[in-house]
């Protein structure tokens, strides 16, 4: 195992997916594993994840093309030969399904509940239900593409001692297992944000889907005690077997004074009580099949050439694609906007405390490049560039451009030190890097001060009337340094 392993293994959690990628649910389907996330405003929307070790994870396809809605935890399952995915937006829920989680997925068909939070189980008899937030229960058809019979309340949650200090009880995001005699439903108390107490997994089970529901003495499974543990708000967790018979719970947490990258998904072990309740594994003991190092750095870049963008990029509510083209000298040509409104800039996930964000890019005509830190249109900042010079950007706030003289391509750089965010620009032909004199704590641009459950990440965007060429980007990101 890597130091970085063994440090992690002490908190009895790793994180596999970085960046703002909560309220994970899993699937296995032989030896292969699926995960989707919340994706929220962003578009494409439901990203699914790939691994066959359950430590490297890789971003394969996206169900959700077009926006339905601010989509919150979602619920991936593997029925009838079939990839399903349940979840809310627009204060309803949906379902849409595939057979290659990799290619398209069909049409979302809304269903006639608008409680959030999906969970789905299937019983020993081939009926299936949907669990919801707040203990409620409703019954599928058999094909799960419809909602039979009535919303039912059926499970009352476990009480914590009065003196924690959470959100609020907000019993969420209830996930199913059957295993050997017992359903376990498993449920996220205390708030989802807030304090770094607030979150926190706890478990019940049944010898139906539906109840009556006995409470874990393991309770709460996961919980953050402390603000000087890594992982604050542990929360909203899904049990699943792995390989060998060894069993995990992935989950979601803020990484440590973090909250502007988002809640990032872990995992733990666990182990099965001699009467049969789970528990996380104690710390130090050897994960079975987890013994790939987890890498602590990141590195990706790329030039722009037809179809090369990654799932790490994603827009707001709309992917405005008429703005976007491919030229064949392997850059992305961007049509500036000259209207407020339509200010949509692409967005890059971040996924590191640590992090440069680099390109290369020209502009034409009454065109400004823009290199930002975003969290929405009413907060980010960022340095921009046009044929008049370069400047710092912030909303609502103009700030005078510096005289620049470029004799090629521009190169604009982010650097982001634990929430410093300082700006850099050169020439592409030469080799020293200009600061400009401005740097900015970001560390309140987050969803605790802002709301949305967005984070901050960087984006990319051309305004005026002309366009801009982006040639090339560059993510160097690191967790500790």
């Amino acid at each position: 195992m890597t130091d970085y392993y063994q440090k992690t293994v002490n908190d009895e959690a790793l994180p596999i997916v970085r960046g703002n990628y909560a309220d994970p649910s899993i699937v296995k389907v032989g030896n292969d594993y699926y995960m989707t996330h919340s994706s929220y405003e962003y578009m494409p929307g439901l990203i699914i994840w790939h691994s066959t070790d359950l430590i490297h994870w890789e971003a394969v396809g996206a169900a959700l093309k077009e926006f339905n809605g601010i989509v919150w935890a979602p619920e991936l399952v593997y029925e009838q030969g079939e990839f399903v995915i349940y979840f809310p937006a627009n204060r309803m829920n949906w379902v849409t399904k595939t057979k290659d989680p990799r290619g398209d997925w069909s049409r979302p068909i809304p269903l006639e509940v608008n409680v959030i939070d999906p969970g789905h189980i299937t019983d020993d008899h081939g009926t299936r239900y949907l669990h919801l937030a707040g203990g409620h229960v409703v019954e599928l058809s058999d094909d799960g593409l419809k909602v039979e019979g009535e919303l039912k309340k059926v499970y009352e949650p476990w009480i914590y001692p009065s003196d924690w200090i959470v959100e609020g009880c907000s019993p969420e995001g209830p996930k199913l297992v059957k295993r050997e005699d017992y359903y376990y439903y498993t449920i996220a108390l205390g708030g989802t944000s807030g304090p770094p107490t607030s979150h926190m997994i706890v478990s019940s089970r049944s010898k139906t889907p539906t109840g009556p529901w006995e409470h874990s003495p393991e309770n709460p499974i996961i919980r953050t005690k402390s603000k000087d543990e890594k992982w604050w708000s542990k929360g909203h967790g899904t049990i699943f077997e792995g390989p060998d018979q060894q069993w995990y719970i992935v989950y979601h947490a803020y990484e440590e004074n973090l909250h502007t990258i988002g809640r990032q998904t872990l995992i733990s072990p666990i182990t099965w009580t001699e009467d049969g309740w789970y528990r996380i594994e104690v710390a130090n003991k050897e994960w079975k099949a987890l013994d790939a190092p987890v890498e602590s750095e990141e590195e990706s870049a790329d030039r722009f050439s037809e179809g090369s963008l990654s799932l790490h990029w994603q827009w707001r509510r709309t992917v405005p694609l008429f703005r976007y083209w491919y030229e064949q000298s392997g850059s992305l040509k961007i049509l500036g906007t000259a209207d407020s409104g339509e200010y949509s800039p692409m967005l890059y996930m971040a996924r590191h405390r640590y992090y440069t964000f680099e390109i290369e890019a020209s502009v034409t005509g009454d065109a400004e490049m823009q290199l930002l830190v975003f969290y929405d249109q009413d907060h980010y900042v960022g340095i921009g560039f046009s044929q008049d010079g370069i400047r710092v950007l912030r909303p609502y706030k103009q700030v005078g451009k510096k005289p620049v003289t470029v004799k090629n391509k521009i190169r604009l750089k982010i650097i982001n030190h634990d929430h410093i965010v300082r700006f850099q620009y050169r020439d592409s032909e030469e080799t020293e890097w200009q600061n400009y004199d401005k740097v900015l704590d970001t560390s309140g641009l987050n969803h605790n001060t802002l709301g949305g459950f967005l984070s901050l990440r960087p984006g990319i965007e051309v305004t005026g009337k002309g366009s801009a060429k982006l040639y090339s980007y560059h993510y160097q990101g690191k967790s500790d340094v």
